[in-house]
């Protein structure tokens, strides 16, 4: 029986890298992005795509500024699966301005709080309430967060930083209250990553990290995937989990066959959170 999973904001960037490693292993994915379903734009590719490395790409519209929107994913998927094996949030959006990376916070307008906090965190909060419920009715299930190294040193802006550290201590404390209940909960730490924004931007490195040795986003899809399907990784949850040395540890390479290198030096350490 095919697995079953969410992943946010997966019409491209990391969350399509994502859904393309969970299709290559045969699962059943839904996609959801803020772009209409069912026109043939980059939501509907990224699905078609899914299903032609062997899954099943189901595309969803949802704005996960709407807590109604989001609801009405989880309830399609409990109407038309058995379960939900695997939550990824992923989405994000940016406020005016490449999310004012580069400008000093009180040089930016007050409303990026409602873009990178409400879009950047909550919504993973409100997606974890409605994964939870359905997980913990079967007794299985891993949550994972998309985080960043910006939880352990300034990367980007202050807000970018907010977001992160709070979708880290997010898995943290929700892995406490799932205790026993057989439903995991992960933040991940990937390093730079090669999306298809960081590439049109045309530089060579962000934040003084070469663009050529960075992750691709179906790089943190493999890595995504080992989690989801590991049968011990119910010991991880609550954890930070660093995307490259998760990697090594699963004996997983790049799509180019390359090993990225971890960021836990450069950022002064580990996670803040969790066993790890």
């Amino acid at each position: 029986m095919s697995k079953i999973a969410l992943v946010t904001g997966a019409s491209r960037g990391v969350g399509k890298g994502i859904v393309l490693a969970l299709g290559a292993a045969g699962w059943t994915v839904y996609l959801t992005g803020r772009g209409t379903d069912g026109d043939g734009g980059p939501l509907d590719v990224a699905a078609a795509e899914v299903s032609a490395r062997g899954g099943t790409g189901i595309a969803v519209r949802c704005d996960h500024r709407d807590d109604a929107q989001i609801a009405a994913v989880f309830s399609r998927i409990a109407t038309e699966q058995d379960g939900l094996d695997l939550l990824v949030n992923n989405v994000w959006a940016n406020p005016d301005g490449f999310a004012g990376f580069g400008e000093p916070f009180w040089r930016r307008p007050v409303a990026d709080w409602d873009t990178l906090i409400g879009v950047g965190l909550r919504a993973h909060y409100v997606a974890s309430v409605e994964a939870a419920q359905l997980m913990v009715a079967r007794g299985s299930g891993v949550i994972a967060n998309i985080s960043s190294f910006g939880t352990r040193g300034y990367l980007h802006s202050v807000l970018y930083g907010i977001s992160k550290a709070g979708l880290d201590k997010m898995a943290a404390d929700m892995a406490v209250e799932l205790r026993d209940t057989g439903v995991s909960t992960l933040s991940l730490w990937p390093g730079i990553v090669r999306t298809e924004q960081v590439l049109a931007m045309g530089v060579e490195d962000i934040e003084g990290f070469p663009i050529a040795g960075a992750e691709t986003p179906e790089f943190v899809g493999r890595v995504v995937l080992a989690l989801a399907t590991d049968p011990q990784v119910g010991a991880r949850s609550g954890s930070t989990v660093i995307t490259a040395e998760a990697a090594l540890e699963y004996g997983i390479t790049d799509i180019d066959g390359g090993q990225p290198l971890s960021h836990r030096t450069a950022f002064g350490g580990g996670a803040l959170f969790g066993v790890r």
